[in-house]
């Protein structure tokens, strides 16, 4: 005769490994709120990916956030501009480029543009950087206006004479390129060119938000399969294009933020302890002085700057510097981030537009003066058609509303001509602050275009090689001794070194509330 125990144990064993299955189903896409399971192409088919790991664009490094004292390091207010007063602020972990935009880099972009518009003189022209920034009127600087940006001895050194715009342009232009080769090594992009072919159509190069709101033709991923909708490029049974929820496509690149260039460049992370900054900087590295103090690089500098007047890299047989004007991006010692040059070489190019007292008129949380909100404006509003430029780019106007619209405000401003809402100023780069830019050229030098460039070049003294002190230019203007180098906003949880932190226990796996339910543990 059977006993109870005998059909018991079968039975425990099936809900032991019902509740296993659920727990393991739960943790691989299940949602925890209405148990329907995720990219199900049978039930629904939501997306949601959970196996992303966020990382760096191409020749970035991550730079761990925090709390800084801006204008901290600044210690003697030579200029008497008293324009970065100490305050305590936090800035956001962020990616930063390794090294400055190098010639290199530049002549990149220059053979993209002849490339992809050959016809278009005027887009190639404006690209260029403005070489005869090394003309001086006391000086034989000449050979520097032809070889400088193409000879193959400065490939390596950072490019100078662009504007802020031109390098506003360039980020713009980085964001697509590094996109475009993602989607193009998991085989979700056809080439645009074979695809223009084919249709009689001009050839229309990438661009990161025409693709994601559907507009681009692609190969797609994952062999999923999508109904149609009145969106070019995604006829019946076309592949799902890569969205944002996939994961799969960087932010965009950006100028840094004058909070983030001045964070990153102290490089404070090396000197803390359980939170403690232990000791403070006045440059990128640790001392008082800009030469080295270990013992087999003693005296060396350690930045390329301009000591003395008339001297700009030392004596002959044992060069202080090693660099007439700028030199490699790749020169000297990193800082405790991991940065090259974050003081001397060439001067660079940060978001913020200037004011004097910024330091009065700030947000304590990633700190920004310039913002001129925009959006996209659409061609065809009902089907969310993106309106794009000759060069394929979204067509931007200023923002209507300073939040979002109700769906009758959003049907008013599309019949109206004038749709901005009644007191919104879409362009507050002048928030808060008294300045009269009509008065710009007869009482002040300073207007919405002047833009904030930090960091000291060849041909300055140690003084500007201090990360908090600040210079501004006209967005429009270049020099021989400004350059810039891009940033990235990191996504995610902002903790990078954890290594030697402790922790909390791990959570419980979003599934064991069902094994509890089961009452089989």
């Amino acid at each position: 005769m059977k006993t109870a125990n005998t059909y018991f144990i079968p039975i425990l064993l099936l809900l032991f490994c019902g509740a296993i299955f659920s727990s393991c189903k739960n943790r691989s896409g299940v949602s925890p709120k209405t148990g329907v399971a995720y990219n199900d192409p049978y039930n629904g088919g939501l997306q949601i990916n959970r196996k992303v790991k966020e990382g760096p664009g191409p020749g970035l490094i991550v730079i761990e956030g925090g709390t800084f004292v801006m204008g901290g390091s600044l210690n003697e207010d030579i200029t008497y501009a008293h324009d970065n007063l100490k305050r305590r602020v936090t800035v956001a972990s962020f990616y930063m480029d390794e090294t400055e935009v190098s010639n290199a880099d530049w002549l990149e972009y220059l053979h993209w543009l002849n490339q992809n518009f050959p016809e278009d003189k005027e887009l190639y022209y404006n690209a260029l950087p403005d070489t005869l920034v090394w003309r001086q009127p006391l000086s034989y600087n000449e050979p520097y206006v032809d070889l400088y940006l193409r000879h193959p001895a400065y490939q390596d050194y950072p490019v100078v004479g662009v504007t802020w715009e031109q390098a506003n342009d360039y980020c713009i232009w980085r964001t697509d390129r590094v996109n475009e080769h993602i989607l193009r090594q998991k085989g979700a992009l056809v080439d645009y060119r074979t695809l223009a072919e084919s249709q009689s159509t001009p050839a229309e190069p990438f661009n990161t938000d025409i693709y994601l709101n559907g507009q681009y033709r692609g190969e797609g991923i994952d062999g999923e399969r999508m109904p149609a909708d009145n969106r070019p490029g995604t006829e019946d049974g076309a592949r799902r294009p890569v969205r944002m929820e996939d994961g799969v496509l960087k932010q965009s690149y950006r100028l840094p933020t004058e909070a983030e260039w001045e964070y990153a460049a102290l490089g404070l992370v090396g000197n803390t302890e359980y939170g403690n900054i232990e000791s403070s900087k006045i440059y990128p590295w640790n001392g008082l002085g800009v030469r080295s103090a270990k013992r087999r690089t003693q005296g060396l500098m350690m930045a390329n700057f301009k000591p003395s007047g008339g001297d700009n890299m030392g004596v002959a047989g044992y060069l202080n510097d090693g660099g007439d004007i700028t030199v490699s991006v790749t020169s000297y010692l990193p800082n405790d981030y991991g940065l090259y040059n974050m003081a001397g070489n060439v001067n660079e190019w940060v978001r913020d537009v200037y004011r004097q007292l910024s330091y009065e008129d700030f947000e304590d949380f990633n700190p920004f003066r310039g913002n001129v909100y925009m959006d996209k404006q659409y061609e065809d509003a009902e089907k969310g058609i993106i309106a794009k430029d000759k060069y394929g780019r979204p067509i931007r106007v200023p923002a209507t509303a300073p939040r979002k619209q109700t769906w009758e405000e959003l049907q008013a401003a599309a019949a109206s001509t004038d749709s901005a809402q009644v007191g919104f100023d879409h362009d507050v780069r002048g928030y808060d602050d008294e300045t009269n830019n009509e008065l710009y050229g007869v009482t002040s030098l300073i207007n919405d275009k002047s833009r904030v460039y930090k960091g000291g070049s060849w041909n300055d003294r140690a003084y500007w090689l201090n990360p908090a002190t600040r210079r501004y230019m006209q967005q429009d203007a270049s020099t021989a001794m400004t350059g810039f180098r891009c940033a990235m906003t990191l996504v995610g949880s902002p903790e990078v070194n954890t290594k030697l932190k402790p922790s909390f226990p791990a959570n419980r796996s979003r599934g064991q509330g069902n094994k509890k339910v089961l009452g089989i543990f």
